[in-house]
């Protein structure tokens, strides 16, 4: 459910209070009150507010300083005066202090509704813009890779050492491990940050346009040409340039592209005057290059070119240690931009997620997240519903292929359990998780009482 906005109104005069209270709760509002400065803050220091309505003239505090302390301990708040004929200029003043508006007494109904609605909706988008804000912060670095596992460690550490310098990066994995993550977080610590960042996926633009959109072209290159244009890498001169899904590319576009790498020049189509550009290049794909090469489906000296350092980003099955990190910064995002309140996950629900294979990776499981919040009804999700294809991908843990133990007569209870455990965990060279699905006890267990184990 939406959390209504909370308002704070305070006025030493109980009519007042209690009139306007009744007319901002019959809208929906949440409402809380107070009589004087003093109660004020003490809800400033225990309550969300989304707006502060106070009277200029308190019995303990003047609402000036009421104001300049909401602009310190509640800076997300609006606040609005209310203020008597005589108080016109300390109205104004408040204003200029940072008060959104004020309302004369005595109160009218319609108007006061009316300034709290644009107040709100100011806090709002206020809100929202803060909210953005921090997206883009939190996509900003290595940080912006979430996890701990050691996988995730290394591939923080590596970007970490070689973004700040100009060697060509090739990402690979599969769809939806965060590939794109990768490119921002090395576009961010680079030199290049206050460059742009331009990114282009070589399978989503037929052939015969991709090469328009790399190098640009001039007025009546071809038909439809009808003025010159500039492509992503003069765009991106003095920035950073991923080619998405690069193993797409034809081999004669490849060519062109080897010689930008080359020489940093190229030539619009239609033209034959050279264009020199200064462009740090990124790749990404998650097919089989190697394989390709092979194939004669692209160049070896390319390859070489585009993989001065190689960025292989895990599929989530790999690193199943951060599913609970991944899964909660989902579902708080999802929950602040729903303007809900985050729910808890259930064990057993955890359990889901631990064992799901996730062939969608980390798009899938923010999906997952996603549709989650929007479902629930409650405060704690029980249960996950994974698309049907993600299913029909589920994993069977494989048999034991005839490896025994040996457990003496007279072994206790536990000790037989401790050694069936951990000669599992040994034969699954130790994947936990495989070794939960083979003895069929919850995962949570095995990575709670076997955590120590290797």
């Amino acid at each position: 459910m939406t959390i209504p906005p909370h308002i704070l109104l305070v006025d030493d005069d109980e009519r007042l209070r209690r009139a306007a209270g009744k007319v901002l709760a019959n809208e929906g509002y949440q409402v809380t009150a107070a009589a004087s400065g003093t109660e004020a803050l003490a809800q400033f220091k225990q309550t969300d507010l989304a707006l502060v309505i106070s009277d200029l003239r308190l019995p303990d505090l003047d609402g000036i300083s009421l104001l300049k302390k909401a602009r310190e301990l509640v800076p997300e708040a609006e606040v609005v005066m209310i203020t008597g004929h005589g108080s016109i200029e300390n109205a104004v003043e408040a204003m200029r202090l940072g008060a959104y508006d004020f309302i004369q007494k005595p109160l009218d109904s319609a108007a006061l509704l009316k300034t709290v609605a644009k107040a709100l909706e100011k806090q709002r988008l206020a809100s929202e813009n803060r909210q953005l804000r921090r997206q883009l912060q939190q996509r900003c670095g290595a940080d912006a890779l979430i996890g701990d596992s050691p996988v995730m460690q290394s591939v923080k550490q590596l970007i970490r050492q070689i973004a700040p310098t100009d060697v060509n990066v090739l990402i690979q994995g599969e769809s939806g491990t965060g590939k794109e993550v990768v490119a921002d977080a090395l576009h961010c610590l680079s030199d290049r940050n206050k460059g742009a960042l331009l990114k282009i996926s070589c399978a989503a633009i037929p052939d015969t346009l991709l090469e328009s959109e790399l190098f640009g072209h001039e007025r009546g290159a071809f038909t439809g040409a009808a003025v010159a244009r500039p492509g992503k890498f003069e765009q991106a001169d003095g920035g950073t340039l991923l080619l998405d899904e690069i193993a797409e590319m034809t081999p004669q576009l490849q060519a062109k592209l080897l010689r930008v790498l080359q020489d940093g020049s190229f030539q619009r189509l239609g033209s034959t005057k050279e264009v020199r550009v200064n462009v740090r290049l990124l790749c990404a794909t998650h097919a089989d290059i190697p394989k390709a090469m092979e194939e004669n489906k692209f160049r070896h000296d390319l390859y070489y070119r585009i993989n001065t350092v190689q960025i292989v980003m895990p599929p989530l099955r790999e690193r199943r240690e951060d599913i609970p990190l991944l899964a909660g910064h989902f579902l708080r995002f999802f929950a602040e931009a729903m303007h809900r309140e985050t729910p808890a996950v259930s064990p057993p629900a955890l359990d889901q997620l631990i064992a799901h294979t996730w062939p969608g990776n980390v798009r899938e499981l923010n999906h997952v997240m996603q549709r989650a919040v929007a479902l629930t009804n409650g405060d704690t999700i029980t249960s996950f519903a994974f698309a049907p294809a993600a299913n029909n991908a589920m994993k069977v843990a494989p048999p034991l292929d005839g490896s025994n133990i040996f457990i003496p007569i007279g072994t206790t209870a536990d000790e037989a359990t401790k050694r069936l455990v951990q000669a599992t965990i040994n034969h699954c060279a130790g994947n936990k998780l495989k070794a939960a699905q083979m003895l069929g006890i919850p995962p949570r267990t095995m990575y709670r009482h076997f955590s120590n184990k290797e």
